[in-house]
């Protein structure tokens, strides 16, 4: 179990407040790992932070906008000073707007890529730099399903997602021959606060994903850990420029039949 033992790893996870950026978070804490993490809104960042620390966890907070190259340098370079290292960094900090292409405004677009795209690119970089004079790192880019599927009114995140994909590999390309990984992880759907009131017996998309989904069922931000923590830890040291997709097999198959 040695291989999966963060003890001693300091984790950056932008936008680990809420939902599956803190499952993903709690994970790495629980195998060891001390967390640097992120938000844009003070009282999100207190609850969490209070959150961690009553489980008994390593974490600070750091107020800061991703797609802010100044802030987020300035604020990289007080982790480093704070914790001394940076060993994983996970870019989960997005935003989705569901708006039908046709009726999207150009700056509604730009603004998705920007967090959800250029965010990653600006902390990977920053934070790479630091890895590179170390010759170690993990960088773990949170994709989607939307990484490799389309679907209606989500033209900007889908977009911003395939990117983050390519993002991924080509950092990996890059990066590799300084001994640091760069994966990422592709949640499928989740249950979470956010698809609370779709999820309800009788909702057509609830039955759309459980008929969809092989296992039948949503995930649960838990199962999110294990995937993050393997990635983030010695296990995964050879592995470089992939996507795993935490899905319940729904890229595995191409769907039932409606009479089944």
């Amino acid at each position: 179990m040695n291989l999966f033992d963060l003890s001693g790893k300091v984790a950056v996870v932008t936008g680990g407040t809420h939902g599956l950026g803190m499952a993903m978070a709690e994970g790495l804490a629980s195998a060891g790992a001390e967390l640097a993490i992120t938000s844009t809104t003070p009282s999100k960042l207190d609850e969490a932070l209070d959150y961690y620390h009553s489980k008994g966890y390593s974490a600070t907070g750091y107020l800061f906008d991703v797609t802010d190259e100044r802030e987020a340098a300035q604020k990289v370079a007080l982790m480093l000073a704070t914790h001394g290292k940076i060993d994983i960094l996970v870019n989960n900090a997005g935003i989705i707007k569901r708006v039908p292409a046709l009726e999207m405004d150009v700056a509604d677009f730009r603004k998705v890529i920007d967090v959800d795209l250029t965010g990653p690119f600006i902390m990977s970089q920053l934070v790479g730099k630091h890895m590179i004079k170390r010759q170690s790192g993990k960088i773990i880019n949170i994709c989607s399903m939307m990484s490799e599927l389309g679907r209606d009114n989500v033209v900007a995140y889908a977009s911003a997602k395939g990117g983050l994909k390519m993002l991924t590999k080509n950092l990996a390309t890059e990066w590799a021959k300084h001994n640091i990984q760069v994966n990422g992880i592709g949640p499928g759907y989740f249950a979470t606060t956010q698809t609370e009131p779709i999820r309800v017996d009788g909702h057509p998309f609830n039955e759309f994903i459980i008929s969809r989904t092989p296992e039948g069922r949503w995930g649960n931000p838990e199962d999110l850990a294990g995937t993050a923590i393997f990635l983030a830890s010695d296990a995964s040291k050879f592995i470089n420029g992939h996507i795993i997709y935490v899905d319940g097999g729904i890229l595995a198959t191409i769907g039932k039949p409606a009479n089944e």
